[in-house]
């Protein structure tokens, strides 16, 4: 391993934190609003791990400097000994190391640390599938609790029983969009429903999508492109619960996108949060079609997190949890269920890092 070279990229990382922080108390920076949100939000993502950059940083000089006395003619025997014995347990720790050393480096995530908007919607098994809709939405808010995350609900459509056949909520924290955006895709379930009166077990599947929030400077929408309709709110079965109309229904014309929301009694509170969910879709839509567009030019497909992709099964009689991807099971269902799933996030975050590596690695030879 080139420890010299690690250390000069990890320098140059802290070289632009004490940039930023210099920027970020400078008069023209402060009152230039646009400028000072860019600045701060690179400051954070930075500072969340500049702790880390710089033990490492320590660390390395150490090394170098224990090689180099051991590299010295005119250095005494017992000096030297020292210094190999040193120069040993760094080496040690440093390569035990290596991998969270190497993804301090990679290329941020534009997403990361933005707040998030999930998406779940009941699939095949009817009521059933809503049923574990509202049972996912329960664990997710557990977890965010627990993490401290704010969660705010956009939109909801309930059944009778309880289910629900679309929730849309926003996710407020530091690591949402880090450990939540691979929560996309379809989740399926293996359970006797209460519905079921044989005691069958059957298969339903709920989709999941996550958006990162899109703040209205970053993503202009032409008010002219947009239908707004008002109507009256209606509660599960359709029975009206607001005899004003205060429900609003936002149609994007030139993609024929659709977002409602009836949360609210309050009109521009329901147009408010459907304009962010809007937002978030469009945004969504037009970099999928610039990876498609960019696929196509290489002839090489490019991966842009399908939703139809099924990544999950709760097993409920054997208690188990399997995510597909990187063939990660737990037996502790119940438990999971309860928003304990910080251990499979943080599963997923590291093999998306480690996929990363790999895909920088490889352009590496390619380009030497």
């Amino acid at each position: 391993m080139n420890w010299n070279q690690l250390k000069d990229h990890l320098q140059k990382e802290l070289d632009r934190y004490n940039e930023l922080e210099n920027l970020l108390s400078q008069p023209d920076i402060i009152s230039d609003q646009e400028k000072f949100k860019q600045l701060s939000l690179e400051h954070r993502k930075l500072q969340s791990y500049i702790d880390d950059i710089k033990k490492y940083i320590h660390k390395i000089k150490a090394y170098e400097d224990a090689q180099e006395i051991l590299n010295d003619p005119t250095a005494d025997k017992e000096l030297k000994e020292m210094a190999k014995l040193e120069r040993d347990e760094l080496e040690k720790e440093l390569n035990e190391h290596v991998f969270e050393i190497e993804t301090l480096l990679l290329e941020p995530d534009p997403n990361e640390g933005k707040n998030i908007i999930m998406e779940i919607r009941a699939g095949t098994g009817g009521e059933e599938a809503a049923l574990f809709a509202a049972d996912l939405f329960r664990m997710y808010s557990k977890f965010c609790d627990e993490m401290g995350y704010k969660v705010e609900i956009l939109s909801l459509a309930e059944t009778g029983l309880g289910g629900y056949k679309e929730i849309i909520f926003s996710v407020e924290g530091d690591r949402a969009y880090e450990l939540l955006h691979q929560e996309a895709g379809a989740h399926r379930v293996q359970r006797i429903p209460v519905t079921e009166s044989s005691g069958r077990i059957h298969t339903s599947a709920v989709t999941v999508a996550v958006l990162p929030e899109v703040e209205e400077a970053d993503f202009q929408i032409d008010e002219k492109d947009l239908r707004i309709d008002v109507f009256r709110a209606s509660g599960a079965g359709g029975q009206h619960v607001n005899k004003t109309e205060s429900a609003v229904r936002i149609t994007h014309i030139p993609t024929g996108v659709v977002v409602s929301c009836q949360d609210e009694r309050s009109q521009h509170k329901n147009k408010s949060k459907a304009m962010k969910i809007l937002r978030a879709r469009l945004k969504q839509m037009y970099e999928e079609q610039h990876h498609k567009e960019l696929a196509d030019l290489k002839k090489n497909q490019v991966k842009t997190g399908d939703r139809s992709e099924r990544i999950r099964t709760y097993n409920f009689p054997q208690g188990r949890v399997t995510d597909h991807r990187i063939n990660f099971t737990m037996y502790n269902l119940d438990e999971f269920m309860e928003g304990k799933i910080l251990p499979l996030l943080e599963a997923l975050v590291k093999d998306e890092k480690l996929r990363k590596l790999e895909e920088k690695r490889k352009k590496q030879i390619l380009t030497t």
